[in-house]
């Protein structure tokens, strides 16, 4: 019986890591973009090509990159990508002063096209498939054999986990222990302000908009790897969730990385459920556990969004000459 049940708890810890870190990767993604001032609500079109772009890569070149390596090089072109995606949205938001919730939504609805588009010239179909057992690590040597916390975090994972755990430390040093994090926030708390010492205000928010483009990539292919055997141009409106991540974060990264391990949870149940024994044995129709996530996202939102303390300056363009 106790085996039963820690071989739940383990099973839960997995599949809530599995969906909790692509939405750490878009959250703090979109945490670097709402810093700086700008809005990026094209976190969806963004993953949603960067999982393309790393799926696609990896289709090609798997079979001649052993172990690890395909995944590693697919997480540079998925951010790369995802950079790429995120340059016309930095020169509407910044040059342009364009309507950046405009602007977000014209990428969410471009890029799914574009993936199906390329993916049936090449392949005739749009589903790209991928070997994700040549990825999967069954268990870390020393750390996969520790009690309770090895076969939870280190066994049966994949390198996408660590390295939202590794992003997640390096934003929180960039973001509050470096000359460039402190920059970044007065651009989007006051520019003017950060324009008069001599920072230059559109660098600064190209700057995180570009970090934003390549973490929601990376956040794409984290998405699709654990998950499935094959891209199909979606991400599951995983972009918008990480918006409702950032949100209930207060655009901080360790409340972030709380807030996506809640809605991985959540999601973690709704996928998982029938392979848990005390949840299959509830008589709840499997349509009520697929609403969990969302609704559990309504109710938090609901209950947090009056205390939310978003950047003052987010998505209002800046104008030198303004005041």
């Amino acid at each position: 019986m106790i085996m039963n049940i820690l071989d739940a708890i383990y099973f839960i810890v997995q599949q809530t890591m599995f969906f909790s870190i692509p939405l750490l990767l878009a959250a703090l993604g979109g945490m670097f973009s709402e810093r700086s001032g700008v809005i990026n609500i094209a976190l969806e079109g963004i993953m949603v090509m960067g999982g393309f772009s790393g799926i696609l890569f990896i289709n090609t070149f798997q079979s001649a990159l052993p172990g690890q390596s395909a995944l590693l090089y697919a997480m540079l072109v998925s951010a790369a990508t995802g950079v790429l995606i995120s340059l016309p949205h930095a020169y509407a938001s910044v040059h342009m002063k364009a309507n950046q919730i405009i602007s977000g939504t014209a990428i969410n609805m471009f890029t799914p096209a574009v993936a199906i588009y390329v993916a049936r010239m090449i392949r005739t179909v749009q589903q790209i498939p991928f070997d994700a057992n040549q990825f999967r690590i069954e268990s870390f040597p020393v750390l996969g054999g520790i009690p309770l916390i090895g076969p939870s975090l280190f066994q049966n994972t994949f390198l996408t986990t660590y390295a939202g755990f590794l992003i997640l430390a390096a934003s929180w040093v960039v973001l509050y222990k470096t000359r460039f994090g402190l920059r970044l926030r007065a651009c989007g708390e006051h520019p003017q302000a950060a324009d008069s010492v001599g920072i230059n205000v559109y660098k600064m928010r190209y700057a995180g908009v570009m970090i934003s483009g390549a973490l929601a990539g990376l956040g794409g292919l984290a998405y699709t790897i654990p998950t499935s055997t094959e891209f199909n141009a979606t991400v599951s409106g995983y972009g918008f969730l990480a918006l409702a991540v950032l949100i209930l974060g207060q655009w901080k990264p360790g409340r972030v990385l709380a807030a996506a391990f809640f809605f991985g949870l959540m999601q973690a149940i709704a996928s998982s459920y029938s392979g848990i024994a005390f949840l299959r044995g509830i008589p709840l129709p499997s349509n009520f556990y697929k609403m969990i996530p969302y609704i559990a996202t309504l109710i938090v939102l609901a209950f947090t969004s009056k205390n939310s303390m978003a950047p003052r300056a987010g998505g209002i363009p800046y104008d030198k000459g303004g005041r």
